[in-house]
Order: structure tokens, then C-alpha cells, then sequence
């Protein structure tokens, strides 16, 4: 749930287009908000993803290229709908469209708990892939809205309530799995744990508002500002593939014939890696630093070329690559965040944020579709896609250049 060249802070912008003040000056009510939000809904999603593609293969009896079908359409159609929502973030504010967001990403885990075919996944897919859309502009448009000397702290909180929750999830998942009916009580679980993410984002206070026409033309004036930023262009470029880096283990180590308990274990050890990271990237601003994300991109690679030989039964070398992906994931998350937010206008932050995540979903979209196609024909395709998935993580890290 995403290297390049980032010149020095933009220009303050003028007056007229200046932030207003956050309701709290300190920034701290806020910050503890987004975070307790951040790991309602990161506990609910992560619970259901970790035994989604499980649930698909094994429940629902779809190919891999199937599930990878399904899969993609939600990553891809989320980080697609990115490109304008990012925008539409700044027009609306981040508090609106966070409460939206969540009750959308509830109503998909209901569909997604009825679902029982092809049709119905899809439909599913969209709704969850409209609430993500959503949910991480206006999220981390709060957090970028607070003062420098918080913005990375807060941050760095944020990340570790998505990897405190992402341990705790799969857990979660597999108890509710237990019960019942299964599958639908998990999504049921998930959906209420959105809705009460959703009640956080309409209590945090109303800020001030400008006349819609100007807001209207300062949205414009930030689609443009975007596109004709060569180095934030590159930038989002060169980090494209980091959304599949992240993501695409969740897929690949069932399809690799790992059980569910093996999978469980490999996530819950990927998150605790990730979230002890975080203290060291947010520690003076180090993420803004080119070599954080160069070296997160490598651990990424590395992940993935000890996954590739794997048959589902070496459980060892499946907790390496854990490690590494979470070495990796702490890494480059706030190296990311960190850099477009030093770069970014805070008025303009969702823009900023819509076209660098439009280019990870895009290319998580098909990467998701072809890995699933090559798992279907056979182990030694399976193998050269991991090895794949990991040859673009070296690529994207030779392409990152220094400030």
C-alpha cells in the first residue's frame, strides 16, 4: 500500500496561495489522529490481504493469472485514479475526502466478503481501489500540512502504526478465519475497522477555506505546476517500481506454495523489520538523504532474487527475504515521503503526491499482470519473474542521483 533528483525546496509560494494555519499549532492532535487512523484501517486491510490470494487460489479455485487479474485492478485502477484525486485533495481538503475514502474502502471489504465470482471480484477491486485512491493523498496531506521540525516524526509514526498493524493484521486474520462463516467475517471485521477510521477523519477540525473559484484555479495552476517539473517527473519515474516491490510479496509467497502460517510469519517479521527502520530514517531527516533510497531499492532486489528459487517448503531462506523486504520497505517509504515533501509546495502537496503515485500504480498494475501470467506456466517462469521483479529494483537504484 511506493529515484531520482529532487532540487532544493520550491519557492515559497505567494501569499495568496499560502496554507492556512492548522487548528492546533503545535500539530500533535493532528499527527496522533492520522496515526490512530492509519492503524485502524492499516489492521483491517492487512488482515484480509495477507489471505486474500489464499482465499482466491484455494477457495475460490482461480488461476494465478486470475487472482493476478484482480489483484492488479485494484493496485492499478488505485494508483491511476491517483493522477486527478491527488488534485482534487487540495480542493476538497484532506478531511472530506479521508471520511470518503473510508467509507468507500468499507463498503468494498463487504463486496469483497460476498463476492464469489469473477464479475464480483472485479466490482470489489474498483470500490477498494476508489477508497485507496482516496484514502493515502488525504492522509499524508495532513501530515505534510504540519511544521518541518514535526513533518518526519510524524511521519515516521504514521509508517510505523501501517508496519505495527501490518504484524498484528495477519494474526487478526487468521483467528477470524477460524470463526464461522471465514472469509466473510474477516471482511466484515475490516469494513468496521474503516468505518471507525472514517469517524477519526471527521473529527479532526474544520480548517479554513478559501472561496471555491480560487480554490478551483489554484488546483489547475497545481496539475500544471506538476508537469512542468522536470525533476520531480524523474523522480517519480525512477521510484515507479517501489509500489510492486512492497506489494508484490504478498502475492508471490502463496503462489509459491507456502502455507498459510508460513506466509503469516513471513509478513509479521517483514512489518516488525520495517517499523524498527523507521526511528533511523526519520532521525534528521535522513530519508531526504539519496543513498537511503538507493540502498532501500537494493535491499528490495536482493529480497526478491533469494525468493525467486524458493518451492514453498524452505522456510528459512523465506524469513531472509522477509527481513530484506522490510529493510527495504523502511527504507524507502519515508525516503520517499520525506523527498517529495521538502519539494513540494504544502498547498500543492496532493498534486505533488497524485502524479508520483500514478506512475507506482501504473507500473505495479503490470507488473501484477504479468507476474501472474509467468506463475501460470510453471516454476522455472515463476523463478525468472521474481528475478525480474528484483532487476528492476538494481535498475531504479543506478538511477539515483545525488540533490
Amino acid at each position: 500500500m511506493p529515484s531520482g533528483v529532487l532540487s532544493p525546496v520550491i519557492a515559497a509560494a505567494p501569499a495568496s496561495l499560502a496554507p492556512e494555519p492548522p487548528a492546533d499549532p503545535s500539530g500533535h492532535r493532528l499527527i496522533v489522529t492520522v496515526v490512530a487512523i492509519q492503524f485502524a484501517s492499516c489492521m483491517g486491510f492487512f488482515a484480509v490481504m495477507a489471505h486474500l490470494v489464499a482465499h482466491l487460489r484455494h477457495d475460490l479455485g482461480l488461476l494465478a493469472g486470475t487472482v493476478g487479474l484482480i489483484l492488479g485492478v485494484r493496485v492499478g485502477l488505485q494508483f491511476a485514479l491517483l493522477l486527478p484525486v491527488g488534485a482534487v485533495t487540495d480542493l476538497l481538503g484532506a478531511r472530506r475526502t479521508g471520511a470518503a475514502a473510508c467509507a468507500l474502502r468499507a463498503l468494498g471489504f463487504v463486496l469483497l466478503g460476498a463476492a464469489e465470482g469473477v464479475g464480483a471480484l472485479l466490482c470489489a477491486a474498483v470500490v477498494l481501489a476508489a477508497g485507496g485512491a482516496l484514502y493515502n493523498p488525504a492522509a499524508q496531506s495532513l501530515l505534510a500540512g504540519v511544521s518541518p521540525a514535526l513533518r518526519s516524526r510524524g511521519f515516521a509514526a504514521y509508517v510505523v502504526a501501517q508496519h505495527s498493524a501490518t504484524v498484528l493484521g495477519p494474526p487478526l486474520g487468521l483467528a477470524l478465519l477460524s470463526l464461522g462463516p471465514g472469509f466473510p467475517v474477516l471482511t466484515g471485521t475490516a469494513a468496521a475497522l474503516w468505518t471507525v477510521g472514517g469517524v477519526l477523519f471527521l473529527l479532526l477540525p474544520h480548517p479554513a477555506q478559501e472561496p471555491a473559484a480560487a480554490r478551483f484555479r489554484h488546483v489547475f495552476a497545481g496539475v500544471g505546476m506538476v508537469l512542468r517539473d522536470r525533476r520531480f517527473l524523474l523522480f517519480a519515474l525512477m521510484t515507479a517500481p517501489t509500489t510492486l516491490l512492497a506489494n508484490h510479496i504478498m502475492t508471490a509467497v502463496p503462489l509459491l506454495g507456502f502455507t498459510s502460517g508460513a506466509a503469516t510469519l513471513c509478513f509479521c517479521v517483514l512489518a516488525a523489520v520495517a517499523a524498527a527502520a523507521q526511528p533511523f530514517v526519520a532521525a534528521g531527516r535522513r530519508g531526504e538523504r539519496p543513498w537511503v533510497l538507493r540502498l532501500g531499492l537494493l535491499c528490495a532486489a536482493a529480497a526478491f532474487f533469494v525468493l525467486a528459487p524458493l518451492d514453498g517448503t524452505q522456510t528459512g531462506p523465506l524469513m531472509l527475504a522477509a527481513v530484506l523486504n522490510g529493510v527495504a520497505n523502511g527504507l524507502i517509504q519515508p525516503a520517499i515521503f520525506q523527498r517529495a515533501a521538502r519539494h513540494a509546495p504544502a498547498e500543492r502537496f496532493g498534486s505533488y503526491y497524485g502524479v508520483l503515485a500514478f506512475c507506482a500504480g501504473m507500473f505495479s498494475f503490470a507488473g501484477e499482470l504479468m507476474v501472474g501470467r509467468l506463475f501460470d506456466l510453471g516454476p522455472a517462469a515463476a523463478t525468472a519473474a521474481l528475478i525480474g521483479v528484483g532487476a528492476f529494483a538494481v535498475a531504479a537504484a543506478a538511477g539515483t542521483r545525488g540533490p
